[in-house]
């Protein structure tokens, strides 16, 4: 494995032979690293964003769910 730096990028390289299989996770959580890295907001900001949405989802599907 080989990890270079540069002005705009870092590159890791991996042999071919290795299984992408068991990757996904680890591309999943560089994606999210990516997405986060220059936001401000606070973790309890987060998971209350996440309950409102989940809430109002709840609010705006449920007639379907329950019957």
């Amino acid at each position: 494995m080989l990890i270079e730096r540069t002005n705009k990028e870092v590159i890791i390289r991996l042999p071919s032979y290795v299984n992408t299989d068991g990757l996904q996770s680890l591309i999943d959580f560089l994606t999210y690293k990516e997405a986060t890295a220059k936001s401000k907001a606070t973790q309890s900001k987060v998971d209350k964003l996440a309950i409102e949405s989940k809430t109002g989802w709840y609010k705006k599907n449920r007639s379907r769910l329950v019957k």
